[in-house]
């Protein structure tokens, strides 16, 4: 049984009324499309929640607008942190017979023989764009970094697409590596191979100056 979120008509657009509809345990949010056109809503906080986390951010589900069910999804959410709530949500009127482009997150799985020898991953990519008939489109792309090892590099080109969906990121573009460990500076070296000498043990004091004592004899009457 597919999901139904239900959501209400916003007549009164002003910005106040924003508040006041989070207020009241509500989400203001938008839906649009091609053919749907740009309709104001809201939905209630806890069911959506419950619907992104059975849903994705990447799934169609039944948005109920005024008894009339549309195919939506999820295109942009905004979220305050501070408040810890979402404030805003831009629902994607789908076309199921149109294929489209969507964001869809990476996630890395497994530890790679790289970051065992003492190696750091650096994830460069988070999101990688997809092109697909809305329902075939996945929750997230795997990658899995087990083999890579020091100086080694997932791109684009490496990932499997699927079946039903293809990237249109550049095929060059690196998504994972493992870069070698930090190196601990040297310390400089004389002539001799020797670190320096450092005057009692403070590496900032001037050292003594050269002269004979009657110089520094002069120099203290000074």
């Amino acid at each position: 049984m597919a999901t139904v979120l239900q959501a209400a008509v916003r007549e009164d657009l002003r910005g106040s009324r924003l508040a006041k509809i989070r207020n009241e345990g509500n989400i203001p949010a938008v839906v649009y499309g091609k053919e749907f056109g740009n309709k104001p809503v809201s939905v209630e906080e806890v069911a959506f929640i419950k619907t992104l986390r059975e849903q994705g951010k990447t799934g169609v589900f039944h948005l109920e607008i005024d008894g009339q069910k549309t195919d939506v999804m999820i295109y942009d959410l905004q979220y305050d942190a501070m408040k810890n709530q979402y404030i805003h949500i831009d629902f994607y009127a789908a076309d199921m017979k149109s294929e489209m482009d969507a964001d869809v997150p990476v996630q890395v799985t497994g530890e790679s023989k790289g970051v065992q020898d003492g190696g750091v991953l650096q994830q460069a990519v988070y999101e990688l764009s997809v092109r697909a008939l809305p329902r075939d489109l996945p929750d997230s792309i795997e990658v899995e970094v087990t083999d890579l090892d020091v100086n080694d590099a997932l791109l684009v080109k490496d990932l499997k697409a699927g079946a039903k969906f293809e990237f249109n990121n550049d095929p060059e573009e690196v998504v994972v590596s493992v870069t070698p460990p930090d190196e601990e500076p040297e310390e400089p070296m004389t002539e001799d191979g020797e670190a320096p000498e450092l005057v009692d043990g403070d590496p900032d004091a001037e050292p003594e100056k050269s002269g004979s004592d009657e110089e520094k004899a002069l120099e203290k009457e000074e």
